[in-house]
């Protein structure tokens, strides 16, 4: 690797974590950082519904680890962490071209490789962080009688990993979806909710284009029946083989968004 080589790499390392320092910093003071953290508390409420209704109703109460990865996890998988990453991923291009600061991003002593790069680690690390906060919070809730017992935290760590390597994935391709697609949400409203849910039930390899796929793939399957929606139909890739492709969906939607991105000739609407 010659000079120069190492030399652009530096310049673009030091540009992407310029632009991420100053998006992240930007991004959680921002009203749409708040409402949509508040958004991932949700599942906290329905931890504390769900733990205080055997006091009030007199029932019976169900192990709480197993309401927390079948009721709580699911949640987040299916549902919030699509929201999230749409939102945010999309927002990485529109809102600078919606907001007409692309031309002082773009004049600025950064490549537009890193404007991308940087702004999407900023707010992939921002959901991870909402997140993670609003599933550490419900798993204590719903184990606050049995907190002592360390083994549950393997469950809590594994949980958090797998639903940021989601975050990550979904992220970058709402990222590239946003540099050329005005209805971007429109898009990741019909992928998401329609493709990424439908797809993953589906016998055969043909639930291997879904990115949840892989997901499902890094959990346990179910001991019993009950819950087991999640896991219905599921044929799981290897753990090995479902790091690596969620790795590589995310490698290439990011470099297809940065070279779209770097190519494209936006025009700004009055």
């Amino acid at each position: 690797m010659n000079k120069i080589t190492v030399r652009r790499l530096l310049f673009l390392w030091n540009s992407i974590r310029k632009v991420y320092s100053f998006f992240f910093f930007m991004g959680k003071k921002s009203n749409k950082t708040k409402i949509f953290f508040i958004v991932a508390l949700l599942p906290v409420i329905m931890a504390l519904i769900i733990k205080l209704n055997p006091i009030f109703s007199g029932r019976s109460s169900t192990e709480g680890i197993y309401i927390f990865s079948n009721v709580i996890i699911v949640f987040y998988l299916q549902a919030l962490i699509l929201l999230l990453a749409l939102f945010f991923g999309t927002s990485v291009c529109s809102e600078e071209v919606e907001g007409k600061t692309l031309t002082y991003l773009t004049t600025r002593p950064v490549s537009k490789s890193a404007i991308i790069l940087g702004k999407y680690a900023a707010y992939t690390s921002l959901v991870i962080l909402m997140t993670g906060i609003g599933v550490t919070i419900s798993f204590l809730i719903l184990n606050v009688n049995k907190l002592h017992d360390f083994s549950l935290y393997e469950i809590l760590i594994r949980d958090v990993i797998v639903l940021s390597l989601g975050i990550m994935c979904y992220t970058a391709l709402f990222t590239f979806v946003g540099t050329f697609l005005k209805k971007s949400i429109l898009f990741g409203f019909v992928f998401g909710f329609g493709w990424e849910n439908v797809i993953q039930y589906f016998p055969g390899s043909t639930q291997r284009f879904s990115i949840v796929h892989y997901l499902k793939s890094l959990l346990p399957v179910p001991k019993t029946g009950r819950f087991s929606f999640l896991m219905f139909k599921l044929e799981p890739s290897t753990p090995v083989a479902a790091v690596f492709m969620l790795f590589l969906i995310t490698g290439i939607f990011l470099g297809l968004a940065c070279l779209f991105f770097s190519l494209k000739d936006y025009i700004f609407e009055d």
